[in-house]
C-alpha cells in the first residue's frame, strides 16, 4: 500500500494542478460547447451571402499567350470587376482580359460591385474604408492587402472584405464569427495569432491535464473504501 506521505503528496499535487489548470479547462469546455452547438455555415456567414450567385461568363478574351508577362504565366484566374473581365496572373498581377492593359488596384465603386454579387440583396451599406495593414488578431488576418472593408447596417456588425489588389471577394465577418474566433483562440491557446494548434503552451497544458486526470484516478485508487477492503482481503488470504 502507498504510505501516508506519498498519498499526501498525490493529493496536494492533484489539488494545485486542478487550481492551476481549472480556468483553462473551463475555457476548453465552454469553447467546445459553443463549437458543437453552432452551425459552422452560419459562422462562415452563409446566411448573409448570395449562395446562388454564378460568375459571369465572358467571351472574346485575349489569349494568355499574347500577354506580356516577363517571368511567364504560372497561374491564371479570371475576375469579374464591374462587369469587365480581368486576369489575375501569378497571384500578383491584374490584367484586362480584353485589351491586356494592367490594373494596379480596383476602386471603391468596383469593390462595391464585387461585394454586391456575393452578398444578399437588401443589405444597407453604412461605410466603406480601405485597410492596408492588419495585426495578428485582426479578423481579416493572413489575407491579401490592401482591402476594402464594407460595413452594413445590421445588429451583427456585418462586414465584407474585398481585396483591392486582385478584386476578389475575400470573406464576411459578423458577431457570431468573432465570438467563435475568440473562443478558438482560448481553445488552441495561441494568444499571438490564434490559428496555431502546436503552441508550446497548449502542449504543456495538455500534458499537465493528463497528469491531473491520472492523479485523480490514483487518488481514487488509494482512498476508495472498496479498493482498501479488497486489498485487505487479499492480504489475509495470502
Amino acid at each position: 500500500m502507498i504510505n501516508r506521505h506519498t498519498a499526501k503528496w498525490i493529493r496536494k499535487s492533484h489539488r494545485y494542478l486542478g487550481i492551476f489548470l481549472g480556468i483553462q479547462f473551463l475555457f476548453w469546455t465552454i469553447s467546445g460547447l459553443y463549437f458543437s452547438w453552432t452551425n459552422i455555415d452560419e459562422i462562415h456567414g452563409d446566411h448573409f451571402k448570395n449562395m446562388e450567385y454564378q460568375p459571369k461568363a465572358f467571351s472574346d478574351l485575349i489569349a494568355p499567350s499574347e500577354l506580356i508577362v516577363k517571368e511567364g504565366i504560372r497561374s491564371i484566374e479570371i475576375r469579374d470587376i464591374n462587369g469587365e473581365p480581368y486576369y489575375w496572373i501569378n497571384k500578383k498581377q491584374l490584367v484586362n482580359a480584353v485589351d491586356g492593359t494592367g490594373k494596379p488596384s480596383i476602386s471603391e465603386e468596383e469593390a462595391l460591385y464585387v461585394a454586391g454579387n456575393y452578398m444578399k440583396e437588401g443589405l444597407e451599406i453604412s461605410n466603406v474604408s480601405l485597410i492596408e495593414t492588419t495585426g495578428k488578431h485582426h479578423e481579416y488576418r493572413e489575407k491579401l492587402l490592401p482591402a476594402y472593408v464594407i460595413t452594413y447596417k445590421t445588429d451583427e456588425n456585418l462586414k465584407a472584405y474585398v481585396s483591392a489588389i486582385d478584386g476578389k471577394f475575400q470573406t464576411v465577418r459578423h458577431r457570431n464569427w468573432r465570438i467563435f474566433d475568440f473562443l478558438w483562440m482560448t481553445h488552441t491557446m495561441d494568444y499571438e495569432g490564434r490559428d496555431n494548434f502546436n503552441t508550446t503552451v497548449l502542449r504543456a497544458f495538455s500534458v499537465l491535464g493528463l497528469i491531473t486526470v491520472l492523479s485523480g484516478f490514483m487518488l481514487w485508487y488509494i482512498s476508495s473504501p472498496s479498493v482498501i477492503k479488497i486489498k485487505k482481503r487479499l492480504k489475509r488470504e495470502r
